[in-house]
């Protein structure tokens, strides 16, 4: 088996977590290779004509023309270091999400939480005096605001879990995300990359919303991941065997199945543990109903 197939196999067999690292690392490949062709052509005009085609303009007319690139730009990273600590920081709190969610919730946490920081860092650049001037021409990309998300809601799920930091020990998590939040903040005056802090802000405040209505029974990535089903069914090969239509419902596959039961599990495992430590009042009616119907299956 060669490399590239090994790839392909290891793509497939992976999680969410290793494909969005997957994708992060190939389009950061893609992007470099076509760099480096377009400047022993002397194109490297053209190559950076392609990064603000992918990045996420600050401008609302720019981002009018490049609606993409509200996503595009979360898996785009130019300098080899950019990556390198992204992706690390992405696997490292993606490992620690998966202990408590899903992985369809991994995916709908990295995708809102970039996009809520890219409505952070738009909205910012044309709402402050100080960065409106720079506007028309600030672009941005990374995805930092993505993986703040995905730490900042499990910090807020799970604050006292602790993670060991070289030379420092032990270390409650909702301590790291609060000093990487207090830093973001107080580097927003540095001009070199203010849109990136902003950015980071808005994923940070996405994720401690997106684990607060968890814990009020609602996934608030439910509608999202569904659209996003429907956008890759859409783009997907489509079957040309001939169509019939029946009152029955199609049968899930296994994968479906697997799917569906782990989700329901993971429910119900959240809220016997909110009753452990909170009692069975303080469950929500939605809580109740999915402890009962579950219950009522077994």
């Amino acid at each position: 088996m060669s490399i590239v197939d090994e790839i392909k196999e290891s793509f497939k067999q992976g999680g969410a977590l290793t494909r969005l690292i997957y994708i992060n690392l190939g389009v950061f490949v893609v992007i470099r290779v076509i760099y480096a062709i377009l400047a022993l052509m002397g194109g490297g005009d053209l190559g950076d004509l392609i990064i603000s085609w992918l990045s996420v303009p600050a401008h609302p007319s720019a981002l009018l023309f490049r609606p993409w690139t509200i996503i595009t730009y979360m898996f785009l990273h130019y300098d080899f270091l950019h990556i390198l600590f992204n992706m690390l920081y992405l696997y490292w709190f993606g490992r620690l999400f998966l202990n408590y969610f899903n992985p369809r919730q991994l995916l709908g946490v990295y995708f809102m939480g970039g996009i809520a920081g890219a409505a952070l860092y738009i909205l910012s650049y044309n709402i402050f005096p100080g960065l409106n001037s720079v506007a028309p021409s600030a672009v941005m990309m990374g995805a930092s605001a993505s993986v703040m998300a995905i730490l900042f809601a499990t910090a807020r799920y799970a604050p006292n879990v602790k993670v060991h930091l070289m030379f420092l020990g032990p270390v409650k998590l909702m301590h790291i995300a609060l000093v990487l939040f207090i830093l973001d903040l107080i580097s927003i005056s540095s001009m070199s990359n203010t849109g990136g802090h902003l950015a980071h802000i808005g994923g940070a405040l996405f994720g401690v919303f997106y684990a607060s209505r968890l814990q009020k029974g609602k996934d608030t990535t439910l509608r999202f991941n569904r659209w996003m089903d429907k956008v890759v069914t859409l783009f997907s090969r489509k079957n040309h065997m001939k169509v019939t239509h029946s009152s029955k419902k199609r049968p899930m596959s296994d994968m479906e199945y697997n799917s569906r039961k782990n989700n329901n599990q993971h429910n119900v495992d959240r809220i016997l543990d909110k009753i452990k430590s909170k009692g069975y009042d303080s469950l929500s009616d939605e809580e109740k109903r999915t402890l009962f119907d579950a219950s009522d299956k077994n």
